[in-house]
Formats: structure tokens, sequence, C-alpha cells
């Protein structure tokens, strides 16, 4: 079990606070020859799968080394172009390294923003008035819960399938906020927390979460 990243979005759709606590990358490292049974094309600046899943390799995978020289965007570390080295057959047998990527800030600004958007489209389509708007994603590796309070500020924590009583959890993420960013004279409501009070007590909130399985905290 796990809780993975914290988000923190004000009623604008602005992201505020972001927290990554066990993000966990899957790398997979594998020995290739020519021609390469995967389809990969760039997108995003990053070299991914496009087509074609093998030994764990899965479409949505970027390409991160190549001979355990790191990627950088679409170029190798080396400034050689990742495709090109790819469609060179001269350079098999190749060993490539994928896994999927760090998300960059400004992708994390965004995928706050576009869950903003859902949420209220979630209260929109909601036969009844008043919905209480997306409260939990489920996929199979992970789980995104959320929790909006009465001001609209929506605090989004991404766990293991596995973790429990993550509602409670929330509910103490709550409190740090009041307790720590809003008590805090140098804090202006809706701008971005920079406290360090405030890092402190969420990070030993989650610890304590993962420790006693959020039930004691």
């Amino acid at each position: 079990m796990g809780i993975f990243s914290v988000y923190i979005v004000n009623k604008a759709g602005g992201l505020i606070y972001q927290y990554d606590h066990n993000s966990q990358r899957t790398e997979i490292e594998k020995t290739f020859s020519y021609p390469l049974e995967l389809v990969l094309k760039t997108f995003d600046e990053k070299v991914m799968v496009a087509f074609g899943e093998r030994d764990g390799i899965k479409v949505g995978h970027t390409v991160l080394s190549i001979n355990g020289i790191p990627a950088e965007g679409k170029y190798l570390q080396d400034r050689r172009d990742i495709l090109e080295v790819l469609n060179d057959e001269t350079n098999y047998p190749i060993n490539i390294k994928f896994g999927r990527a760090k998300l960059t800030a400004n992708e994390k600004l965004m995928l706050a923003s576009m869950f903003h958007s859902l949420f209220a489209i979630g209260c929109q389509l909601s036969p009844e008035q008043r919905s209480s708007g997306i409260e939990l994603l489920e996929t199979d590796t992970f789980k995104l819960h959320c929790f909006q309070t009465m001001t609209g500020i929506k605090f989004m924590v991404i766990t293991d399938p596995k973790q429990t009583a993550v509602d409670i959890f929330l509910k103490k993420l709550y409190e740090v906020y009041s307790d720590f960013a809003l008590k805090n004279p140098f804090y202006s409501l809706d701008m971005p927390i920079r406290c360090e009070l405030f890092d402190n007590n969420l990070q030993l909130a989650i610890e304590q979460a993962e420790r006693l399985g959020v039930s004691n905290i």
C-alpha cells in the first residue's frame, strides 16, 4: 500500500501545491535486434511507444536511455537523435530502457487544470443538484481520490489501489492545510503554498497514514 502524490487545486483550477511521496517508475531494460518490433514516435518532445507491446513494455512508455546513455527529450545526452539511432541497423544489437517519464512542472499544472474542468463537467452531468462531483477515479494501477471543501479547494491524492480509508487521510490533509497554510500570516489565499511547516506536517501525516493504515491518524 502507499500514497504516491498529493495535489491541491484552488477554486479557479490552478495548482497551488504538489508533492510526490512515493511515485514509482516502472523501468524495463531490454536488448533488441534489428528491426525493432516496437513502433516509436515523437510526442511532446519525447520518444514514446506508439504501437506494440512486449516483456512489460507498453504503449505510452518513453525511451529513458539507449546503451546506458540517458535520453533528454527526443535526443540522447550526447545530442544524437533517438529515432535516427534506432533506425540505423549498424547500431544493433542495442540496449533500450523504457519507462514512464517523470511529469514536468508544466504537465502537472495542465493535468490539475484538466481535472478541475472534468470535476465541473461531472457536477453538470449529475441528475441531482448540488452534486459532490468526482470523488474517485479508479484504474488497475492507482486510485485518484478527491475532496472539495466548501470554498472550492480540491485536495487530490493518488494512491495504490490497496490503500484503505483515504477519506480519513483527506480530512487530515485539510486539517494540515488549515493549520499550517491558512493560519500562516504570510500566506495569501489561492496562491502557491511555500511553507516548511506545511511540508513537514504533510509528510508526517502521509507516513503515519501508510504505517497505521490511516485508521489512527
